[in-house]
């Protein structure tokens, strides 16, 4: 099974200042304050790059930990058990993450039902009534808000491509979750 949805190229080449990042699941699995931790140091990590004043280094340790933290959330909220792995790269002003996990058949079924509406709308127009449906219902989940925030608030380009997860995988689903923020 290989879907895509969204834009899952990379524009970043070989010479772009890179990390890649495996958090490793255990006997402490993988929570919420893992995502915090993560996106934080790779703000920190990739906005001393672009440190050409506070401002440059404000705006990019804010932008790229919450690009990442909210993807992050997403992976282990609606991820099956399992690693995930994190590449990202900066390339002057274009930041790329790819992040890496496991889903359940299940949750791929819903998630390509919401991601197909979501690549098909204008964010800001479905930013808006996703709120205001939120609004009337406060235990509506699922709606895809922090993606939609993502792509509306910061310019993120986001994809995802579904694939066999491999042998012993248990029925799972692979989810490579992909993301490009312009920096400049």
């Amino acid at each position: 099974m290989l879907k895509s949805f969204g834009r899952t190229d990379f524009h970043n080449g070989p010479g772009a200042f890179a990390t890649r990042i495996r958090l490793a699941d255990g006997p402490l699995s993988l929570a919420w304050h893992h995502c915090a931790a993560t996106a934080d140091f790779l703000g920190d990590f990739f906005a001393l790059r672009r440190a050409t004043s506070q401002q440059a280094y404000t705006e990019t340790r804010h932008g790229i930990g919450y690009l990442v933290n909210e993807l992050l959330e997403n992976a282990v909220k609606f991820g099956e058990p399992g690693d995930i792995i994190i590449e990202s790269a900066l390339d002057g002003d274009l930041f790329e993450v790819k992040i890496v996990n496991a889903i359940s058949l299940e949750t791929a079924r819903n998630f390509q039902a919401l991601l197909a509406e979501l690549t098909a709308s204008d964010p800001g127009e479905l930013l808006i009534a996703r709120i205001e449906a939120n609004a009337a219902d406060a235990g509506a989940g699922g709606s895809g808000l922090g993606l939609l925030t993502l792509m509306n608030d910061y310019g993120a380009r986001l994809g995802w491509i579904f694939h066999d997860a491999g042998a012993g995988a248990g029925g799972s689903i692979g989810l490579d979750t992909f993301a490009a923020l312009d920096l400049s």
